[in-house]
């Protein structure tokens, strides 16, 4: 099996060197991450100016390639010009932090995934509830076998799919879910501030889980409550219901 990883972390992030130690058991790995931390740019992709790339090497062989660029950038590179064969599957994470509920339109981590179903490949984005150094290899030790059972389902190709893992440095999870998104938020925060100068800035708030209803049988109710969350996803944001609601609806220009 033939695997692209990224994601927006940057190629030096820990979450990432957990996931590739352990899809290395599964397949051929091509890393292919951003050079910088690229967290909350969603599809951003680079345009304007040239996108620089170096080789990456581990113990001295080849580890990946740093692309100062975007997620989805890093994914459009690794499609179209250092993956030899065409990917089997586009793994993005794992994330420091989860990417669970309406996050999801921010995350550098999903987008990536997006970008790689865009391509018609089947790509799964992985985030983990929390930032300890310790947790990311049990967190990758968890959502491989999880990633290798999603497969063996055969999903259609370019299928997407967000995985979150709960807290494991203390526990292992309570078992794993199939549940949609949470996109019901209760509280947003923008914190107001004076710097030494007499300047106002301001601070956009994390959004912790805490911060979303807690609906059941979704990904923010049941990662809270120490579940593994997967989550099927898709990118066409057409609303079919209203589409078909004002189909017959007669729309007109006037001069």
């Amino acid at each position: 099996m033939n695997i692209l990883l990224t994601n927006d972390d940057g190629i030096h992030a820990p979450g990432l060197h957990a996931l590739h130690h352990e899809l290395q058991q599964a397949g051929n790995v091509q890393v292919v991450a951003p050079l910088a931390e690229q967290s909350g740019v969603g599809l951003t992709v680079t345009y304007l100016h040239p996108l620089l790339v170096h080789e990456e090497f581990r113990d001295g062989a080849h580890f990946g390639w740093a692309v100062a660029g975007s997620p989805a950038d890093c994914v459009k590179l690794g499609m179209l010009e250092y993956c030899r064969e065409r990917p089997d599957i586009v793994v993005s994470g794992i994330n420091a932090g989860a990417n669970a509920g309406i996050n999801v339109l921010y995350s550098g981590t999903v987008a990536a995934a997006i970008e790689g179903a865009f391509y018609g490949v089947t790509s799964i984005a992985v985030s983990l509830a929390e930032e300890s150094p310790s947790g990311y290899a049990r967190a990758a030790r968890i959502v491989v076998p999880l990633i290798q059972q999603i497969l063996d389902c055969e999903p259609p190709d370019g299928s997407l799919w967000n995985i979150n893992i709960p807290p494991v440095e203390d526990s292992p999870p309570r078992g794993v879910k199939m549940v949609s998104l949470g996109v019901r938020r209760h509280l947003d925060i923008m914190e107001k501030r004076t710097d030494p100068r007499g300047r106002v800035y301001f601070w956009s708030g994390l959004d912790p889980l805490e911060n979303h209803h807690m609906e059941p049988e979704t990904d923010i109710k049941e990662l809270s409550d120490g579940f593994v969350t997967v989550t099927p996803l898709h990118f066409d944001l057409t609303s079919t219901q209203l589409l078909k609601e004002f189909r017959d609806c007669e729309f007109t220009l006037s001069d």
